[in-house]
């Protein structure tokens, strides 16, 4: 095998990233599960005040079923991506949808859309069963078929309205942005992120869930006088019918500026006392306080510019595309554009313990605001306790694999931190 040809070259490395990362991932799955089972015969020490034997067995084999389930998608996923890839299918699928539509910038986008549409369609076999087998299994869904179809069809449709327009933006800035372009396109790109900020909770959201405004009562009273003690200013405290899908349970606050929303599942208020809410909320006004929020978009934005920069070096090499076999010449930055989406995580996965391990640090800086402002940390450990209860968590990941994917502290972590 001659590497000297641009187009094995490619092609070689290409296939190496996919398969390293997959080998490694599988690795690190099976070191969790190892050490899940390792501590399923009984509820460990620490967490005897957390779970009763029964729940604590269900626990472990709710994260081995979802742990099984992710593995054998990652192999089907990862086998699907190298044959579309070396077997001439993605160029031939994505030159035949081009051509038929016509060929510019608009037809591009439209094909990119539609291959990255058509690989999601191959995986929903598999979001069916996570949601009506294993979640129905463990007693969290609440979702009907119609429900769940329904989401897929707006899901969709939404994917096709703002993601075309964004792409076709981006295929006519790269065309004439001369040769600083991807400084051009990450801007067009930081835009759209937060104006999505801002349409999200305002139009995106209400498709999908129904928000009311938290009843008058001892609650708001409490929440509100927390929002005002912390200077949070925000829309309103509302309250989501997470329960029509699922029996998880979440609280967040969405939006920019005097439009933001706080938003509490309605499992979550059942779940809680008072005083575990007002923790709760508090320790999302942290993350506010703080600032967690727009560092995390400023890493956001560095990733993305760093991406843009790197697509621009290899598109420049005809022998990127040839190696997959798209032509060099025809459908300008099309093709390089769509190797780089279908390439790009089995880089970025390289990355994830940093961005875990910032993550991880929000979380206790988080957690220690909430203690401060309530003026305990019983609270915020009593609905750590809860949540984790309720919500199946694994209480002894293995650490190595909790470091590179966990981006929330495992319990006895947050616990300790808190104790401090």
């Amino acid at each position: 095998m001659n590497l000297n040809n641009p187009n094995i070259a490619f092609g070689v490395i290409a296939l190496s990233l996919i398969i390293i990362r997959f080998v490694f991932e599988f690795w690190l799955d099976h070191l969790n599960t190892t050490h899940v089972r390792k501590n399923a015969k009984s509820v460990p020490e620490p967490f005897k005040k957390v779970m009763d034997d029964k729940t604590y067995q269900k626990s472990v084999n709710y994260t081995l079923a979802k742990a099984k389930h992710g593995t054998i998608l990652d192999i089907y996923s990862t086998i699907i991506l190298i044959t579309i890839l070396f077997s001439g299918v993605l160029a031939e699928t994505f030159t035949l949808i081009a051509d038929f539509i016509g060929g510019r910038e608009f037809a591009i986008a439209v094909a990119i859309w539609l291959i990255i549409w058509m690989l999601q369609t191959l995986s929903m076999p598999f979001s069916w069963y996570a949601q009506f087998r294993i979640e129905e299994k463990f007693g969290f869904n609440n979702s009907t078929q119609n429900t769940w179809w329904a989401d897929q069809a707006k899901g969709l449709i939404l994917s096709f309205i703002i993601g075309v327009p964004l792409l076709w933006l981006v295929l006519l800035t790269q065309k004439a942005g001369g040769e600083f372009w991807w400084i051009w396109v990450w801007a067009i790109i930081a835009v759209f992120q937060l104006l999505m900020s801002i349409v999200t909770p305002i139009l995106i959201l209400p498709l999908f869930n129904k928000f009311s405004p938290l009843p008058d009562g001892d609650l708001k009273s409490r929440l509100n006088k927390l929002a005002k003690r912390t200077g949070f200013i925000n829309a309103g405290i509302q309250v989501m019918d997470g329960s029509k899908r699922s029996n998880h349970s979440n609280a967040f606050f969405t939006g920019l500026g005097k439009g933001r929303k706080i938003a509490l599942f309605d499992t979550l208020i059942n779940q809680l006392e008072e005083e575990e809410l007002e923790a709760v909320l508090a320790h999302e006004i942290g993350h506010y306080k703080l600032k967690h929020v727009p560092k995390m978009i400023i890493w956001s934005f560095c990733l993305t510019l760093a991406g843009l920069y790197l697509l621009d070096l290899i598109s420049k090499q005809a022998g990127f595309v040839e190696a997959f076999g798209f032509s060099s010449e025809g459908y300008g930055f099309g093709p390089p554009f769509i190797l780089f989406i279908l390439l790009s995580s089995n880089i970025t996965f390289w990355l994830t313990p940093l961005s875990s391990y910032w993550s991880r640090k929000f979380e206790y800086q988080a957690d220690k605001f909430a203690a401060t402002v309530i003026g305990s940390n019983l609270p915020m450990v009593t609905a750590l306790r809860k949540l984790n209860e309720k919500n199946l968590s694994n209480l002894t990941p293995h650490p190595l694999y909790s470091g590179f994917h966990y981006d929330h502290p495992s319990l006895i972590e947050r616990e300790s931190a808190l104790q401090k």
